[in-house]
């Protein structure tokens, strides 16, 4: 059993900000795995679903992203789903807008969501699929920008993008976190030629 949790932040007030990124991937999933993701569970969007030959369960925190950890630690302890069997999808500065990459632990590098996860599980040991939306501007406010909207550039691509990061949730699925990372991290958005490791 994994538990595949998309971060973002609920309410109409924040639907296409960058960093409710995690929630558009985690509906790329159910769709996939046709659900509409309706039921509150947890404090949550969850659903319990087949995907990639895994049962699955689908969730959408519905706490502000600080506040991220309480619903997954509960879906967590609910369905029994191991910390190292718990996917995390989120956005990050550290990569260029496109890029994905896979990762296995590590620290929450400042995002409060990552910060809230790593408290209430106990441990870090959860696995990520990490989807760049770059640094802001020089003089923006970092805050300001995470909760601004994709400019017209990024929305044109941000569908590809967003499939790119649902496939990667189903690779380590399917074929696990190491087989993920090989595939994903060694290559770059608009440059397939490049290694880049994460």
């Amino acid at each position: 059993m994994y538990l595949v949790v998309g971060l973002g932040n609920p309410g109409a007030q924040y639907a296409g900000t960058r960093h409710n990124v995690g929630f558009l991937v985690v509906d790329v999933l159910a769709r996939r795995a046709m659900t509409d993701l309706g039921k509150s569970q947890s404090g949550a969007l969850a659903d319990k679903v087949r995907l990639a030959d895994q049962a699955v369960v689908l969730a959408k925190p519905q706490q502000y992203m600080n506040l991220s950890g309480g619903p997954t630690q509960a879906l967590a302890a609910f369905y029994k789903v191991d910390t190292d069997h718990i996917v995390v999808v989120h956005d990050d500065l550290d990569l260029p807008f496109g890029d994905v990459r896979v990762k296995s632990g590590g620290g929450h590098g400042g995002h409060n969501g990552l910060r809230d996860l790593h408290s209430r599980l106990g441990s870090p040991s959860y696995q990520r699929v990490r989807v760049g939306i770059s640094r802001p501007p020089k003089g923006w406010d970092t805050a300001d920008y995470v909760l601004g909207r994709w400019t017209s550039d990024e929305s044109a691509s941000l569908g590809e993008v967003v499939d790119t990061a649902a496939d990667a949730v189903e690779h380590v699925l399917r074929r696990g976190v190491s087989d993920a990372m090989n595939l994903y991290n060694q290559r770059r958005s608009g440059d397939a030629g490049q290694d880049l490791v994460s």
